[in-house]
């Protein structure tokens, strides 16, 4: 997971490197298709901030933001061969995951109304304004604590974990491919990296208090 304050406005973090970004991210496709998936596994750990925070501004919250992030990159793995223009993955990237966000935050709500009823909807829909700033600094703040651990992690944990977050069942073929890891090493690799976030999470107090 991570802070959505981690990253800039995907207008402005475009334009301030959008040329390099897609030139890399179009690199990272050719090489994927020649074998080599270093390249790949750069892009994932540069880009999946940005595809974050896109995720993140159409309301999504961390769960929901940690599916589709990790559903769009396993997307592009699984696609790449039918990709006709390298330098048109990066926006393909962008637009997949706002287009997949809204839809999710779209059918949590109506799964929302429908199981709660049309009382608890109301209630739900309506929460009173001067409540919801006081939530979302809690949430933001979590966050960011978490992605700074996160980050502090080694390189291969950070590589792992943005990829595949904390999805209980994720694609470990594809996962495999996009970073160049036996399959049956990313289980035991994933757990290993899960448990030292936890220690060095336990080990905060501005954790346990947020």
């Amino acid at each position: 997971m991570m802070s959505d304050d981690l990253v800039e406005p995907v207008d402005t973090a475009l334009r301030g490197q959008g040329e390099g970004l897609a030139d890399q991210a179009a690199r990272a496709v050719i090489a994927y298709r020649e074998g080599d998936s270093a390249p790949m596994a750069a892009l994932v750990q540069v880009m999946t901030p940005l595809l974050w925070h896109t995720v993140r501004a159409q309301g999504a919250d961390v769960e929901t933001a940690q599916d589709v992030v990790q559903s769009v990159w396993l997307s592009l793995v699984r696609e790449i061969e039918t990709i006709r223009d390298p330098r048109a993955t990066l926006q393909w990237t962008l637009v997949t995951a706002k287009r997949a966000a809204w839809r999710a935050v779209r059918r949590a709500r109506d799964e929302q109304a429908r199981t709660d009823g049309d009382e608890a909807a109301t209630l739900w829909l309506a929460a009173p304004a001067d409540q919801l700033p006081e939530q979302q600094a809690v949430r933001d703040e979590r966050d960011r604590v978490l992605w700074e651990h996160v980050r502090s992690l080694p390189e291969r944990c950070r590589r792992l974990l943005g990829l595949v977050a904390l999805v209980d069942r994720p694609d470990y073929t594809v996962v495999s491919q996009a970073l160049g890891m036996p399959v049956g090493s990313i289980g035991p690799t994933r757990g290993r990296c899960l448990a030292k976030l936890r220690v060095s999470l336990s080990s905060d107090p501005t954790w346990s208090l947020s």
